[in-house]
């Protein structure tokens, strides 16, 4: 798995790329926490390229959305797939997190 990194206007972006499973997950949590570390309030990520989401990826997700809103900020999520959404559905994370289309609309939500 691969992260990039961007930004939304004032909104950091991150968009891995791959699985986020067992093997990954410590990655994508220590670059979510890495956000919250130098003070990233707004925080989008961008699951386009994300083919495979496991548990431990949506530990991971959840651990680092709650670095980001100790520092006061808040994660929505876009690009979500169909394979991936069905994950978030059956576990509730589409309840929990703010899911948008694109990263604009996203990084809008976190307003």
């Amino acid at each position: 798995m691969e992260i990039s990194q961007g930004k939304e206007g004032d909104a950091l972006v991150l968009a891995p790329a791959g699985r986020i499973d067992s093997g990954t997950a410590a990655v994508f949590e220590a670059r979510m926490l890495l956000a919250a570390e130098h003070g990233d309030r707004k925080v989008v990520v961008d699951f386009s390229d994300v083919r495979y989401i496991s548990s431990a990826g949506l530990r991971a997700l959840l651990s680092g959305a709650k670095q980001v809103q100790r520092v006061g900020g808040g994660v929505a999520l876009c690009g979500i797939n169909l394979n991936v959404r069905e994950v978030f559905e059956i576990s509730g994370f589409l309840s929990v997190f703010r899911a948008r289309d694109d990263r604009a609309a996203a990084a809008a939500a976190l307003d």
